[in-house]
């Protein structure tokens, strides 16, 4: 045993001294470059350390849009579309609701969330802001059998915005409050959109542990509009620690939001994917993380973008109807192709376009 140490530790010093060797070489051949040579061979593994990371990030969400969708990943009846406040305010009248009616005729829309807000910065809501919104919920029921109609309430949050500060018990009275306000106008059920909502916040949580009951009471339905869940571990943190701003959810989060309420919408646009296959990967991804997630007996909707932008964060060529409705598929098909609670929400009437709806109704609803 001593002879072996003594040959284990005589092996170990000879190849210490080699690596010693080849580090000393390799510091002098440095020290005999030029500046414009270590400048580049700097830069160049700097580019190693950022491109690596990045495409490996890219193959694999190519990979999540490859493959066929399973034919049993189509829409179950529970998908919804966001509507502006026109429908609120004055602006729409009886003959918009009977177009509204033959533009969902056929479709698999089951919930229209109305803008009814914005809530004060207290957490009230004037009822100023939306005269017409008994109106809308009668015209919808008559015209819309079997429709729910959901008031949309949203503000921004502290401590990222001035706005609503949800730590404050105070605040959540008020926007509870406000909820049974919209729901005595004949809604069937509150939908909040309240960002930017950093996860952790205990505020929001015990908000909907207030209104939920509220809602139930009254045969109503308590529904959230999420942000997208971190494609990396704590990437919500590294978000907010560079930019300030928090644009992902932690899944823990996710699900104790998803335990609360009766709807989930997640809001999986502006994902700043460049192109659709890695939109629709995306996609894919964000639908299994959002299944594993929310419970079975939570509608989960997955959120498609009706409108055309391009900016920073939107590009209008990635992010089409028909590469977020192959992902959601693909992701669906996968992780849980049986799950009955599950939709896609169409983000925003005033915006679609006649293709987006052709889109939707090809892909997803066929």
């Amino acid at each position: 045993m001593t002879a072996f140490r003594t040959g284990f530790r005589d092996r170990a010093r000879r190849a210490g001294a080699a690596a010693a060797a080849r580090a000393g070489a390799l510091r002098g051949r440095w020290r005999g470059w030029s500046r414009w040579r270590k400048a580049l061979v700097a830069a160049l593994a700097l580019l190693a350390v950022v491109i690596v990371p990045i495409g490996s990030a890219a193959l694999a969400l190519r990979l999540q849009y490859a493959g066929d969708p399973s034919p049993e990943a189509r829409t179950r009846g529970r998908d919804a579309v966001w509507l502006g406040h026109a429908w609120v305010d004055g602006r729409k009248g009886d003959a918009d609701i009977e177009e509204l009616a033959r533009r969902l005729a056929g479709t698999g829309v089951r919930d229209l969330y109305v803008h009814t807000g914005p809530l004060e910065h207290d957490g009230t809501l004037p009822p100023a802001v939306h005269p017409r919104a008994r109106w809308f919920t009668a015209a919808a029921h008559r015209a819309l059998p079997g429709i729910r109609v959901q008031s949309w309430l949203g503000d921004e949050v502290k401590p990222e915005k001035d706005g609503l500060d949800l730590e404050d018990a105070a605040t959540r009275e008020r926007v509870t409050a406000s909820a049974g306000q919209v729901l005595d106008l004949g809604f069937d059920g509150v939908h909040f959109d309240m960002e930017p909502i950093r996860p952790g916040s205990k505020g929001w949580l015990a908000l909907l542990d207030r209104v939920r009951p509220v809602a139930a009471g009254r045969g109503a339905v308590l529904s959230v509009a999420v942000p997208q869940i971190d494609p990396l571990p704590h990437q919500h943190d590294l978000g907010i620690a560079l930019t300030g701003h928090g644009k992902w959810w932690d899944q823990e989060y996710f699900a104790a939001t998803a335990r609360r309420v009766d709807q989930v919408a997640v809001m999986t646009y502006d994902s700043n994917m460049p192109t659709e296959s890695l939109y629709g990967g995306y996609n894919a991804y964000q639908t299994a993380l959002a299944l594993e997630a929310t419970p079975e007996d939570v509608d989960l909707l997955m959120g498609l973008p009706f409108y055309w932008d391009d900016r920073w964060g939107h590009w209008g060529r990635a992010e089409t109807v028909t590469a977020g409705i192959r992902g959601i598929r693909l992701g669906l098909g996968r992780q849980d192709p049986q799950r009955r609670n599950f939709g896609v929400g169409l983000y925003v009437d005033f915006a679609a376009t006649e293709q987006n709806w052709a889109d939707y109704r090809r892909d997803w609803v066929r």
